[in-house]
């Protein structure tokens, strides 16, 4: 019970909460400069995300996918990788699952579940090709991961366009109600919200997170080859294919957000002229959630709502939206700048640590 509290609390708990008030001051500092009001445009927020039941089950379907893309960043943090291809990663796992979604016949429920798993799978096998290239040839997986964003882009339109997308079409024909995700009873709660199952699983997939890397043997070798690999070698692990391991579980947690993405929410998959964005949007939740399965849900919670809210912002204080990517970018710069937070801390930190005394 100690190791989880050591996990979850000090700087991983502090310094990104500090880092957001600073954040969100310099947003507002921002505001003042363009000449908006920040204390209406933060207000106008809140009322847009928690203002009635349809914008609030919105707003969680926006966080979802993006504690996927998190937890997938995060964990190949945690394994000394940095995966910059969850954007990829989650579109080859929107592809495989509508493939699966639209051509197998299969009973309800059983449907869903291959769906999905073949989405998640494919989304893992996507970045155990970047880990492979790593261990094998040493390719740096920053280079391959990018590059394989935008490889995963266009060979999706491609399949998409061969054989999913009737002619004269730009998006696959509808995903059979038997593979849906999609959770009715719930979606009429929340006024015809688009919610669905992805949200259940992208926090059990927290918690597996948590279990795989600090409960089990593998987590331990993971972590360790990341930490030090000639040491790990020495010890008689197989540092590559720890590699290839890592990079294939932080694909596989993508490939299920992209999944869950179209299962639950748009049930097609349309001809995209760009990515989605989520991978990329994962690599600041990471940073913000200091590489933790339950900060990067907060992480994730924080940047969805500062996402959804952003319209909110634009009508009700008109301001623009790209003064809400201000505010997130002064808390990604204030999380990642550690020394400047603990600047900041320092006078608490020595007040407790005298305490202690």
């Amino acid at each position: 019970m100690n190791k989880v509290i050591g996990i979850f609390t000090k700087d991983s708990f502090l310094v990104p909460l500090v880092a957001i008030l600073l954040g969100l001051i310099c947003g507002a500092i921002a505001m003042l400069a363009g000449g908006f009001d920040p204390i209406l445009a933060y207000q106008s927020l809140l009322e847009k995300v928690f203002g009635d039941v349809y914008n609030f089950g919105e707003t969680i379907r926006q966080i979802t996918p993006l504690i996927f893309t998190g937890l997938s960043v995060a964990f190949a943090f945690r394994t000394g990788l940095f995966n910059i291809g969850a954007e990829g990663q989650l579109v080859i796992g929107m592809i495989a699952s509508v493939y699966a979604g639209v051509v197998f016949d299969l009973p309800p429920g059983i449907h869903a579940v291959v769906a999905l798993l073949i989405g998640g799978i494919a989304g893992g096998l996507w970045g155990a090709f970047v880990g492979w290239l790593k261990a094998t040839r040493g390719v740096h997986e920053v280079i391959t991961s990018i590059m394989m964003n935008w490889i995963a882009l266009y060979f999706a339109n491609w399949v998409l366009q061969t054989f999913l997308v009737p002619e004269g079409q730009q998006r696959s024909e509808n995903i059979k109600d038997s593979a849906v995700l999609t959770i009715g009873w719930l979606s009429q709660m929340f006024d015809s919200a688009r919610l669905h199952w992805g949200t259940a699983i992208a926090l059990l997939g927290a918690v597996a997170f948590f279990v795989i890397l600090w409960k089990t043997k593998t987590g331990f070798e993971l972590r360790a080859v990341g930490l030090n690999p000639h040491a790990s070698e020495y010890a008689g692990m197989n540092v590559n294919r720890n590699v290839v391991k890592a990079m294939f579980i932080g694909g596989l947690f993508a490939g299920l957000g992209g999944a869950c993405e179209v299962l639950g929410v748009f049930h097609y998959q349309a001809v995209m002229a760009a990515l989605p964005g989520y991978g990329f949007d994962g690599i600041a939740v990471a940073l913000i959630g200091g590489n933790t399965p339950f900060g990067v849900v907060l992480g994730a919670i924080l940047f969805g709502i500062l996402t959804f809210g952003a319209t909110g912002m634009k009508f009700g204080a008109g301001v623009p939206v790209e003064l809400i990517r201000v505010v997130i970018a002064s808390v990604i710069f204030f999380v990642a700048a550690h020394g400047i937070v603990r600047l900041f801390l320092k006078p608490v930190l020595n007040r407790k640590k005298k305490e202690a005394v």
